[in-house]
């Protein structure tokens, strides 16, 4: 599902033109909700029906879980997502109005459930930046790529490409699919012909794989891998934080090789190199990126010596003992300094999860409960009941959670995930700083000891 495909409609398509100012993904998204107003009229609307009916993304948080983020830059990610959906909205109202939409489709509601799916589920097309939606393309779960992969002409980015040359869309697996032995399929290629229909292409022979809807769309890179049936084919859709995952596709990963966390930067240290600001990072693991650490390292030195020996440190060299402590130090202190900012600690927001997963499970606590977590969470866990109209009903003191109110607990749940992770890189980077810190000291402490001797 395409513009293109879409635009074959001249009513839509006449109006459509007349709003020249609409970008590309605007004019997806009034199209699709154009198609859903068709309702079973649509030759789409198998798979329509089969679409989330909401979705978590950025742009869909409320004030409350906005703020709950607790990270500025987060925070601020997530006010600018609202703030660019609601400009989408206004300015795509005129066309939806004269195209005598329904009126429920009409709603920021509605825009923010199309432009999510968009966000969330369109497949890149070179020839269009809003991309497409694809038909069983779109079912395959996220895997973060492990390691950075050299692009070439046979490693991919990503897993899944248009490919001109047969005028098909295909997905490639880089994951190892196995039971028992690996074997080593020919490179096979399937492509999406139809809505849930696929093909395989080339005869494998012995090593060919039986396709079926829930295991298709797979192609191997020529490397030893192997299939396993039911079991989740993941696809990489490309390289993202846990941020960008939240603000584009509504989830987070437990593990993502790919996470980091920036913190604020003395403008000396950001001078005193010529690494672009968005290099300045802490890893996953806690562990400052290579920039980072070689920006600190020039910090490090006297601003008099620091050309002298730059080539050292962009090569990734320490430039002595003292001065690998003194740029971990500055890195142990600061991020002490920005967990302390946070109105929460990392144990408060392993208790608050848990208190939500039981939300979750028990969606209508007693009343004896909810003072129990307002004592615990007295200010984030009323103003989350606040923000979501609270309302105490019943015999027993019961508390009646309404649709609303458990998809707002779902996306509070994915706000304190997150920054309990963002906080654990925080704590990981100290404990990886006062190590190195603690190993050089007592590397230098030896030679006095021996000289004492």
């Amino acid at each position: 599902m395409t513009r293109e495909s879409l635009l074959t409609d001249q009513k839509l398509a006449i109006s459509v033109n007349g709003y020249s100012h609409l970008s590309s993904t605007q004019i997806l998204a009034v199209c699709l909700l154009a198609e859903i107003d068709k309702g079973k009229a649509s030759m789409w609307y198998p798979y329509l029906v089969q679409l989330p009916r909401s979705y978590n993304i950025l742009a869909s948080f409320t004030w409350f879980e906005t703020q709950a983020l607790q990270v500025e830059d987060a925070v601020w990610a997530a006010e600018k997502a609202r703030s660019k959906a609601e400009l989408d909205w206004k300015e795509s109202v005129p066309v939806m109005k004269e195209l005598e939409l329904r009126p429920q489709l009409l709603t920021f509601k509605s825009w923010l459930w199309a432009s999510a799916t968009i966000s969330s589920r369109t497949l890149h097309i070179p020839w269009d930046d809003a991309g497409c939606l694809c038909p069983v393309g779109d079912f395959f779960n996220y895997a973060a790529p492990e390691e950075a992969m050299p692009c070439s002409e046979d490693l991919r980015l990503t897993d899944g490409g248009y490919e001109e040359d047969i005028s098909a869309y295909c997905f490639y697996a880089r994951k190892s699919y196995k039971i028992g032995e690996q074997v080593e399929p020919p490179t096979k290629c399937l492509k999406l012909v139809q809505p849930y229909l696929c093909q395989l292409e080339e005869n494998e022979g012995e090593n060919s794989v039986e396709v079926h809807k829930s295991s298709c769309l797979l192609v191997g890179l020529g490397e030893k891998r192997a299939f396993q049936t039911r079991r989740e084919v993941l696809l990489s859709y490309g390289t993202y934080t846990n941020l960008e995952l939240l603000e584009h596709y509504g989830f987070i990963l437990d593990m993502n090789p790919n996470d980091k966390a920036f913190i604020e930067l003395d403008a000396e240290i950001c001078s005193s190199s010529s690494w672009s600001k968005d290099t300045l990072y802490i890893q996953q693991d806690g562990k400052p990126s290579f920039t980072l650490l070689s920006a600190l390292r020039l910090w490090a030195t006297p601003p008099n010596q620091r050309k002298s020996v730059a080539h050292y440190a962009y090569s990734g060299s320490q430039l002595s003992a003292e001065n690998e402590m003194s740029a971990m130090r500055w890195m142990a202190k600061n991020c002490q300094i920005l967990l302390n900012k946070f109105p929460t600690k990392v144990e408060d927001d392993d208790l608050l999860l848990h208190i939500i997963d039981k939300m979750q499970n028990f969606p209508l606590p007693k009343e004896v409960e909810y003072e129990q977590m307002m004592l615990a969470f007295g200010g984030e866990v009323g103003a989350f009941f606040e923000a979501n109209g609270l309302q105490k009903g019943g015999s027993g003191g019961d508390i009646t959670f309404s649709r609303k109110m458990i998809r707002s607990i779902e996306r509070w749940k994915l706000v304190v995930q997150w920054r309990l992770r963002y906080k654990k890189i925080l704590v990981d980077c100290i404990s990886y700083c006062t190590e190195v810190v603690d190993f050089l000291s007592s590397e230098n402490l030896l030679p006095n000891r021996s000289n004492n001797t």
